[in-house]
């Protein structure tokens, strides 16, 4: 499927674009520097400038000068002259750390949105400056074209703490710890210094230029750039050390000469030229809702907790740790607090059932991301239960805090982009998108934007995002347009009051809104079914966390049988399904018996959280769920194991 073709039947279907928020520019001014038409201003306060070609190039790339901005300009001026903006913000004794990356930021969204300077910059970095340029490349991998630096600080337990072979600089390793908030010892031990994590930038394949002096004894390269090249060439990044060796060697060897400045200015040139531009990443949220209530109680610097509901992509290492770092960094004076409530293989409907237990039950949440997509696709998980679940996860959420702002996401898999290249909308996100609507609340498409992504040919999958599980370069992807979200939601004007929302008719009156668990000692316990207080397998076998030394009902022989008398809409278990998950044998109140096969394809090498819907749109009153282990088998399983772990109820 073409990509216009895409874009076309994403704006057919309703989504919105973000608006930035404001920014305050003030003391606007042109100057003229060397003879090129300079742009003064302050950015809420902050001093800034950028430099205006004579004939700008068509897209406007442009080069950041991280510190030290008049310190060797002639590459400036020779990139100047073939078309290229120099910027700058002043950031000056922040040392790299996050309120520095929070002007950048703010820098950053000024040039590209409101004067549209292209979206991947070159970074330019100078001694400390280092510190600057790696530590937002290292945040945004994405927007980044080529990073030049010259003699760049890379550890600052080198410069300006002095303790490997540099001199140091005493009075400015105090100011850090001061900016750092952070103790000597503390300080030596900070792990993500710029030569660390570098995972992301390398995924993207950002190349680097360090130019470098041998004798420099006020920022050892071996101590910086040797350590910090080697740590990136081993992450698959493209990286180039040049020693300056010629002239003379100033300031104990930490000032040198440029050689060759011209084939410098060509690294530059040459990537802020080929860098493609990236489709914007506000073309995939839905903006049905606003994020008022977070904004008023951030603004109020107030708690705020933040939840996320997902499966695995939720779970591992990923855009989940930056969304908490950029919350933390970006808005220090408010204290948030951050539930994980990842589980891999999870989806919808065990999310309807585990909601209170695994989120609710722990305090108020003023915001919550909820993930479901892949796992419901690779579950099969049927549409009419997808949205029911996701509507009464909703529902549940709203009725525990009205106040509550939700994201929905729908994240990408193989199913999904096959759906996408043959036209059709994932059955998947068309419920994530149809709830979203109908409740007014975020929805972000990152099934679809890494769908026209790839098709734009700004990257590919399988080298690059990898699998459903993403790479690091997927989760940039991820995390790149949840912070999209976050700073033009978060931009605007202060909200007055917060917002009780209004719980409109529901889409589907069966939604599983009252989704919870039932413990199994509830059970009645018949013939065969033992209940361990805190059951781990004996097998050796893997588990998941929250299925593991937690109460089981277990029966491992056929004819073993429970019964639950429960009252509600819809019943189910959550099971543990094993090498040895057996076949159940089930009825309601009686009813016709049905069969249920409890091991699945991924059974035999873990002890997997396996969630069945066995009965739903039940009538009110008590109802009788009765299970009997069959005495047939799946073909690879070893046995007749049945381990309930929860009974699923819709309803009190």
């Amino acid at each position: 499927m073409k990509y216009k073709k895409w874009l076309l039947l994403l704006f057919a279907a309703g989504i919105g674009l973000c608006k930035g928020g404001a920014q305050t520019i003030t003391d606007l001014k042109e100057v003229t520097w060397k003879g090129f038409k300079r742009l003064t201003f302050k950015l809420d306060g902050n001093e800034a400038w950028y430099t205006v070609p004579p004939v700008p190039l068509e897209g406007k790339p442009w080069v950041w000068r991280a510190y030290f901005p008049e310190w060797h300009t002639d590459m400036d001026s020779l990139l100047l002259q073939r078309g290229v903006h120099i910027a700058y913000i002043n950031a000056s004794d922040r040392f790299g750390h996050a309120s520095a990356m929070n002007r950048w930021d703010d820098l950053y969204h000024y040039l590209t949105t409101q004067l549209h300077f292209a979206a991947r910059p070159a970074l330019e970095a100078v001694s400390r400056g280092g510190l600057y340029a790696y530590g937002w490349a290292k945040r945004n991998p994405s927007k980044v074209s080529c990073i030049y630096a010259e003699a760049p600080v890379c550890d600052f337990t080198s410069w300006p703490a002095g303790k490997g072979k540099g001199k140091g600089a005493p009075a400015e390793w105090q100011k850090l710890l001061k900016v750092y908030c952070l103790t000597e010892t503390e300080a030596l031990q900070y792990a993500d210094q710029p030569k660390d994590n570098l995972e992301a930038l390398a995924a993207y394949k950002v190349p680097i230029v360090h130019v470098i002096g041998l004798q420099d004894q006020i920022v050892p390269a071996e101590e910086n750039t040797l350590v910090l090249v080697q740590n990136y060439i081993r992450k698959g990044g493209p990286a180039t050390v040049i020693p300056m060796t010629r002239g003379r060697q100033d300031l104990e060897g930490h000032h040198f000469p440029i050689e060759n400045t011209a084939a410098l200015a060509d690294f530059i040139y040459e990537n802020v030229r080929k860098q493609p531009t990236p489709l914007p990443a506000d073309s995939f949220i839905h903006t049905y809702g606003k994020l008022e209530n977070l904004l008023f109680r951030i603004r109020h610097k107030k708690e705020v907790t933040v939840a996320f509901l997902g499966g695995s992509i939720t779970n591992m290492t990923g855009w989940r740790n930056k969304v908490e770092q950029y919350f933390a960094e970006r808005y220090p004076e408010t204290h948030f607090r951050f539930l994980n409530a990842g589980i891999p293989s999870l989806g919808s409907l065990p999310h309807a059932f585990r909601l209170q237990n695994d989120v609710l039950d722990r305090g108020r949440v003023d915001l919550l991301f909820i993930e479901a997509a892949v796992n419901d696709r690779v579950n099969g998980t049927p549409e009419m239960q997808q949205q029911r679940a996701l509507e009464g996860i909703v529902r549940h959420a709203l009725n525990s805090n009205p106040a509550m702002d939700i994201v929905l996401m729908g994240f990408a898999d193989e199913f999904k982009l096959a759906d996408l290249q043959a036209d059709h909308i994932p059955a998947e996100i068309a419920v994530h998108d149809a709830v979203a609507r109908h409740y007014r609340l975020p929805f972000i498409n990152l099934a679809a934007e890494v769908h026209a992504r790839i098709a734009h040919k700004e990257f590919n999958w399988e080298y690059d995002f990898k699998n459903l599980h993403p790479s690091p370069f997927g989760q940039e992807i991820y995390f790149n347009s949840i912070k999209t979200l976050l700073q033009t939601q978060l931009g605007g004007n202060q909200p007055k009051a917060m917002v009780v929302k209004k719980m409109p008719e529901a889409m589907d009156p069966l939604h599983y809104g009252g989704g919870r668990y039932v413990p199994v000692k509830e059970a009645s316990v018949k013939n065969g079914f033992v209940l361990h207080p805190s059951w781990q397998p004996a097998d050796g076998i893997g588990t998941r966390p929250g299925f593991v030394k937690v109460p089981v009902l277990e029966g491992i022989t056929a004819g073993a049988s429970t019964n639950l008398s429960f009252q509600g809409s819809a019943v189910g278990i959550a099971v543990v399904s094993g090498p040895d998950a057996g076949v159940i044998r089930y009825s309601i109140d009686g009813g016709p018996e049905k069969t249920v096969d409890l091991y699945t394809q991924w059974s035999k090498g873990l002890h997997l959280p396996w969630y069945l819907l066995l009965g739903d749109g039940l009538k009110k009153g008590r109802h009788l769920l009765s299970i009997t282990i069959a005495d047939q088998q799946h073909p690879q399983s070893k046995g007749h194991a049945v381990r309930i772990v929860y009974f699923l109820v819709n309803g009190k």
